[in-house]
């Protein structure tokens, strides 16, 4: 009887580490579907690239937008601020001169064209 006891003391052993090694992905998947369910739609943005050029100092290139309506930014992001570099696609003479732009703003935005049509 030692052996059948060990054999399922090592069974619920094994079925412990499984669920704490699914956990997380369980936790991501579920906070993916309670953001689909507040905004009604998947996120909007997605970091394609991101380049370290200083301490605390990054280049990061960001895809915002669904569908017809994709933009790419090029972001300078400091541990204080964010400033929009360049907007891919555009010509660099095509863009206007450089005004601050809150990286909130740009993303409001983007939303804003993204919008589904409400019923």
């Amino acid at each position: 009887m030692g052996s059948a006891s060990f054999t399922s003391s090592l069974l619920v052993l094994l079925i412990m580490i499984c669920a704490l090694a699914a956990l997380p992905w369980v936790l991501k998947r579920w906070q993916q579907r309670q953001q689909i369910a507040r905004t009604g739609s998947a996120a909007s943005a997605q970091v394609l690239a991101s380049v370290a050029v200083g301490p605390s100092q990054r280049v990061v290139t960001v895809e915002v937008g669904h569908g017809a309506h994709k933009t790419c930014l090029v972001l300078g992001v400091t541990a204080h601020n964010v400033h929009c570099l360049h907007v891919l696609g555009q010509p660099a003479s095509a863009q206007p001169a450089p005004t601050p732009i809150s990286f909130s703003g740009a993303m409001a935005q983007a939303q804003e064209t993204v919008q589904p049509p409400q019923s």
